[in-house]
């Protein structure tokens, strides 16, 4: 008889999150273990316990995942993690700190409904230095996108596109731009593709901008706080067409980023030797989209 399936969460936060447990159980997990306030050195004790208890065709019935609020606190448990593996001895696992990769990995995918991902196409990310906005350029920037990197300080922006040049070496056309009075009709201009992606009750985009956009193909806005961070864009929106252009809210994105979670959370299981980030969960998600 199989063994029950036992996800270990590890998150840097205070308190775990119920949110990522809620997912877990729904995506058919049986036990969930969860410890949060985790700081680096607390981790090969944590992951030790989950490889040993179980062996061979055994080990793929323990998965660990790795959420939290701090992206490069949960980065650095992942790093720990893996180094605690040796040869076969070893477990999946996946990070998703606030939801970054999955949120991510979907509005690309949603995205990919309706126009090309590749070099013809040019996209707009707004708040792009945040968690979710620097998945996004990373994800397009790996199809080959001609990428506009936005923050509201250049400094962020240029360093951005400077860390996803050093992953995609063929991204060669992120450019990073500042957020002026006046200057969104030039950075829409030619573009295919907005996602909003800044801090929640942030206004980046004003619905006469989008409007006026001709090039505008698709617009995503990942905000689900009012305002919206696309304004006339509804959070339930799911590839509506408003003013000609397929329209997501974070609720419409939201869908299919479940959809991805519990895909992921579920192939943790398949075997014992999955790293699911930002790109491996983006290419679940399109096989499931």
């Amino acid at each position: 008889m199989p063994l029950q399936k036992i996800l270990l969460c590890l998150d840097p936060d205070p308190q775990p999150s119920t949110f990522d447990t809620i997912v877990a159980i729904d995506a058919g997990v049986d036990q969930v273990l969860r410890h949060g306030g985790v700081d680096p050195s607390q981790v090969r004790g944590l992951v030790h316990g989950a490889m040993f208890t179980r062996g061979g065709v055994q080990l793929c019935r323990t998965a660990l995942f790795i959420g939290g609020s701090d992206v490069a606190a949960s980065e650095r448990l992942l790093e720990m993690a893996q180094a605690c593996f040796f040869g076969s001895v070893r477990v999946s696992l996946m990070l998703d700190p606030s939801g970054a990769n999955t949120t991510a990995a979907a509005a690309v995918v949603a995205a990919s409904r309706h126009v090309p991902l590749g070099p013809e196409t040019t996209a707009l990310v707004l708040g792009a230095t945040g968690p979710v906005g620097e998945r996004v350029v990373r994800l397009l920037a790996a199809e080959g996108v001609r990428l506009r990197v936005v923050s509201r300080r250049l400094t962020r922006a240029s360093a951005i596109c400077e860390r996803i040049a050093q992953r995609a070496s063929h991204a060669t056309l992120l450019t990073a731009h500042t957020m002026e009075p006046g200057g969104m009709e030039t950075l829409l201009d030619g573009a295919q593709l907005v996602v909003a992606a800044g801090a929640a009750g942030v206004e980046l985009l004003a619905a006469s901008d989008r409007k006026a956009a001709r090039s505008l193909v698709v617009a995503i806005d990942l905000n689900a706080v009012p305002p919206a961070g696309i304004a006339g864009i509804e959070p339930q929106d799911q590839g509506l067409i408003r003013e000609g252009h397929a329209c997501y809210g974070a609720l419409g994105v939201g869908r299919l980023k479940m959809k991805i979670h519990h895909g992921a959370i579920a192939s943790l299981f398949t075997t014992n030797d999955l790293v699911l980030d930002a790109e491996e969960i983006y290419a679940l998600g399109k096989e499931l989209a």
